[in-house]
């Protein structure tokens, strides 16, 4: 068992899985945590013999799965020093009129529900250890509202608040919470959100250099490789070519 242990929600592609290899290259033993059973079994394979790796299959909407499972962990992995709130989705840009409910739901269960489950497993043992770090993904959707993004927006600035207030509340236990907010980032994020069309998510990163997965893991890899004295509390990363969550300069 490595010194440290890091525990990843959304593990399986993109930001989470990035940040799951960033941080195993940093020593930390990895909990990863992810609802594709295979996609975790990739993710051990390519971490490799030398990392300590406990996958944990559970959608994080489903708060007694998480509970129960978080709630039962080997005793050497019981300590986490690092808990990344990674899972989210985006589910349709419908106008708030002509939503879908269903969108809704997904959106709200995941993003701030799920956020708060696995948070409420892992933060009494932080508590008692009076050290951590906490990492909330957030978006630049919780910075900014924009057209037919009412209800992620809303998730968002939800992340947004429910981080500050995480800070405020674990200060007298010497807990570090960062909110991570990231502008456009080519992962599998607006694959999800236009329900697997291609063609229209693929022109979302048409025309200019988005993001990668990677540029956010290592503002993860930073954030937790400060001193103990260190906080860098509330970080919006964007592409150079974004400069809000509308004004993107394309060429096309």
């Amino acid at each position: 068992m490595k010194n440290k242990i890091a525990l990843i929600t959304g593990a399986t592609s993109g930001i989470g899985k990035a940040s799951a290899l960033t941080l195993a290259r940093n020593g930390y033993s990895i909990i990863a945590t992810g609802r594709r059973a295979d996609r975790l079994e990739e993710l051990g394979q390519e971490l490799g013999a030398e990392t300590a790796f406990l996958p944990l299959v559970f959608d994080v909407r489903d708060r007694e799965k998480v509970l129960e499972i978080l709630g039962d962990l080997p005793e050497d992995w019981k300590a986490i020093d690092v808990l990344i709130n990674n899972a989210g989705n985006a589910h349709g840009m419908d106008p708030i009129q002509s939503g879908d409910l269903d969108d809704w739901d997904a959106m709200i269960d995941i993003n701030v529900k799920g956020l708060l489950y696995v948070s409420k497993a892992i933060i009494p043992g932080m508590c008692d250890r009076k050290s951590g770090t906490i990492i909330n993904i957030g978006s630049i959707a919780g910075k900014e509202v924009y057209p037919n993004g009412n209800v992620y927006c809303g998730s968002k600035h939800a992340v947004d608040a429910i981080t500050d207030g995480m800070r405020l509340d674990l200060n007298p236990f010497g807990i570090r919470v960062v909110g991570i907010h990231p502008g456009l980032v080519e992962t599998e994020f607006s694959l999800v959100r236009f329900k697997g069309d291609e063609s229209r998510s693929e022109k979302v990163y048409q025309g200019f250099e988005p993001l990668v997965a990677q540029d956010i893991a290592d503002v993860v890899e930073f954030v937790v490789t400060r001193p103990a004295h260190v906080t860098i509390a509330d970080v919006v990363v964007l592409p150079t070519a974004q400069a809000s969550a509308t004004v993107v300069k394309k060429d096309l």
